[in-house]
């Protein structure tokens, strides 16, 4: 069943509503695949000499093309993977927490999926990077069919487009979005209608629907036809967007959609495409838009940069979304989240992870400055996130639906080969511009581990040196000191310790507030949990309470409207008389880690570019007082 905030959200609107709005954010991505999929593909297909494109040849490359559809997306992910969702919401690291919760606490098992959740993380930067470049190249282009012309300024206009979309994600997406899901309509309605037109002049492209020939072009051609499959896959690039967004629409909307409108979309437009290829050879050099007369271009091309933007536009907020998620399972440092709708939780912005996109689109522009030696890039980051998406569907299918792991092969072991066999073949481009993606999610993964690994060595360390709480309450209640009026809450990650905070305000205050709180915030393996089970509420002696708040990953923590909640429970909350004590740790290499001194420095820097705590659990700043420490790692 859907998380509350998720089925909440849903019930004012229809299912018509909701499936227009997953067409507009959900399909963004795959549904402008046809601006470059299948010449990119044909030109592999006809080897390094780029000879002649023969009938056969392009009826293969269709059929690996129409098929990759049916199996990867439809099968893959409409069919098995949009069932695999956590309380109503689907992504990577939502697989990931599935996937955690159903290995339990056994620590080798728990380190390799939170390895596998990381490296499905990784890759998607790498993706989010990519897209929004190849996608608004590859519409802008359209410019060199209408007017030749305009070639030089194809490039610039690319980083206008590029930059305004960027510079306009601090204002939210909240108005913009409602015409995503009727601009995308229009774009698939727009693509098959041409798509028709040409197969019905040449209806013998039609046998691209049998599956043969596409294995009898992949068996015939050797390495060629290997180099084929990587750029077949620019096909079904997106496709993980299927499974992301399912919280924000639901599995019904999302499957309607592609059954009935993407699907059969894409694959008309792609089989028109090889039916003007078959009747001119030439129009390789742009099949998608030489399917429209010239009265057309330009307005397809005005229809292709916003489907691109749009395209761009749901990565962009993807990746937001990643990155707040990653930050609540403790992969990355807390950074400032900036929520831009009154009504919409996930309508989220974060200035840091804006910022690094853009910079990465730009500089993929400047450097490779055309679709089609971009799309060497593209790919890798994204068969390497859906095979890791397949081995944590296999645990999860396994170990939380209880199939018999013979059961869970059979059903899955098919998907991972055909994921790893298009992985192989996008190897194959790691010199031509492949290795890009694979960079920026090696960086990230590094990033995330170090994180991760640095978190647990600190978090052990402090824990060797502080007191027991239990211990501490007791002698303060032989021994009080000298009370003060209000309330303290001293915010800690082991409610079972004595706070560092707490321990200098004694030493250096030698006060006692009358009423004292050990807050504590947990992210739990949910999206959302319910207010009735927010706040846990356990009294130490007579004068100190231990509060534990539970928020769900993809929750923003707000801790003075969940200690509001507290009032139902008998404490009385009144944020004017509470003051909340937190500690600021200054960190140092120290001489023997757990982790190199390299990977130490990292971790400090890190650490350092965190955002602010008072900031991040929405404390007001004139309640807060905070204690330096210094500690070493």
């Amino acid at each position: 069943m859907p998380a509350n905030g998720a089925r909440d959200a849903r019930t004012h609107v229809g299912l018509w509503g909701l499936t227009v709005g997953s067409i507009g954010v959900v399909y963004g991505d795959i549904g402008t695949s046809p601006l470059y999929a299948v010449r990119v593909a044909l030109e592999a297909a006809s080897g390094p000499s780029h000879g002649d494109v023969t009938r056969a040849m392009v009826i293969g490359v269709l059929s690996l093309i129409i098929w990759a559809l049916i199996v990867v997306v439809t099968l893959k992910y409409v069919v098995i993977l949009l069932r695999a969702d956590n309380n109503g919401e689907g992504g990577t690291l939502t697989l990931m927490a599935l996937a955690s919760r159903a290995v339990g606490r056994v620590g080798r098992a728990t380190g390799i999926v939170a390895l596998l959740g990381i490296a499905s993380a990784g890759l998607f930067y790498g993706d989010a990077v990519i897209t929004p470049a190849l996608s608004v190249l590859s519409a802008v282009e359209g410019i060199d069919i209408a007017t030749p012309a305009f070639h030089e300024y194809v490039v610039p206009l690319t980083v206008v487009i590029l930059i305004a979309l960027f510079a306009a994600q601090s204002r939210g997406t909240a108005k913009v979005a409602a015409l995503f899901g009727p601009i995308m309509m229009v774009w698939f309605v727009v693509i098959a209608i041409p798509g028709v037109l040409w197969v019905a002049a040449d209806p013998g492209v039609l046998w691209a629907l049998n599956p043969l020939y596409g294995i009898d072009f992949l068996l015939h051609h050797g390495m060629i036809g290997l180099y084929t499959l990587g750029a077949v896959f620019l096909a079904v690039t997106g496709a993980e967007a299927l499974y992301a967004d399912l919280g924000h629409f639901g599995r019904g909307p999302i499957q309607i959609a592609w059954l009935c409108v993407v699907l059969p979309s894409l694959a008309l437009n792609y089989l028109g495409q090889g039916a003007l290829v078959f009747d001119n050879p030439k129009a390789l050099e742009n099949p998608f838009f030489l399917l429209y007369p010239d009265w057309a271009l330009i307005p397809m091309v005005v229809l292709a940069t916003a489907a691109t933007v749009i395209a761009s536009q749901a990565v962009i907020t993807g990746a937001y979304s990643l990155t707040s998620q990653a930050i609540q399972l403790g992969l990355l440092p807390r950074l400032e989240v900036r929520h831009t709708s009154a009504h919409q939780a996930g309508q989220i912005y974060m200035p840091r992870v804006n910022g690094l996109l853009l910079i990465g689109v730009l500089l993929l522009v400047a450097v490779f400055r055309s679709s089609t030696a971009m799309a060497s890039a593209y790919g890798i980051a994204v068969t390497g996130t859906m095979v890791v998406t397949g081995m944590m569907a296999f645990i999860v299918i396994w170990r939380m639906w209880r199939w018999s792991p013979f059961a869970a092969a059979a059903l899955m072991l098919p998907f991972l080969f055909i994921d790893l066999t298009f992985l192989m073949a996008n190897l194959l481009k790691v010199v031509e511009g492949g290795w890009v993606p694979l960079a920026i999610g090696g960086l990230v993964m590094l990033v995330m581990y170090t994180w991760r690994r640095g978190s647990r060595l600190l978090s052990s360390k402090t824990r060797r040196l502080e007191t027991p709480l239990d211990d501490l309450v007791r002698i303060l209640e032989k021994k009080p000191p000298q009370r003060v009026p209000g309330t303290a809450v001293f915010l800690t990650s082991d409610p079972k310790s004595a706070p560092t905070a707490l321990l200098h305000s004694l030493k250096h205050y030698k006060v006692l507030h009358e009423k004292n709180v050990i807050l504590s915030v947990e992210t739990t393996h949910t999206p959302r949990v319910d207010n009735d089970k927010r706040v846990r509420i356990e009294p130490v002696g007579s004068t100190f309470l231990r509060v534990l708040l539970r928020f769900g990953y993809m929750e923003t923590p707000n801790i003075p409207r969940a200690l509001a909640i507290a009032r139902k429970l008998g404490w009385q909350f009144d944020i004017m008389s509470t003051s909340f004590f937190l500690s600021r740790r200054s960190l140092r290499p120290a001489t023997h880690s757990g982790m190199p001194r390299w990977q130490d420095r990292l971790f400090i820097g890190l650490a350092r570019s965190a955002n602010d705590a008072t900031d991040y659990f929405q404390i007001p700043t004139d309640r807060v007082v905070e204690v330096g420490t210094q500690v070493t790692v």
